[in-house]
């Protein structure tokens, strides 16, 4: 696959923004003492953020994508 330089994804793309956004949520309730489905909730989105950055990323670059189905 060919690298697409022009499609990566710079650290002041909002896509990393909102991933970033979502692991201080999740921290912050971690913090604050937020426990059960709702900081697991928080958990997941912001692991979900990132997962997203790393396959765009990682696609863009030229790397194996996933099968999906």
């Amino acid at each position: 696959m060919k690298r697409n330089f022009n499609s990566v994804l710079l650290p002041d793309h909002p896509m990393y923004a909102d991933a970033v956004k979502a692991m201080k949520r999740y921290h912050r309730a971690q913090e604050d003492g937020v426990s059960g489905p709702d900081v697991e909730r928080l958990r997941l989105l912001a692991e979900h953020s990132f997962q997203a950055v790393t396959d765009y990323q990682l696609q863009a670059l030229g790397g194996p994508s996933k099968i999906r189905h």
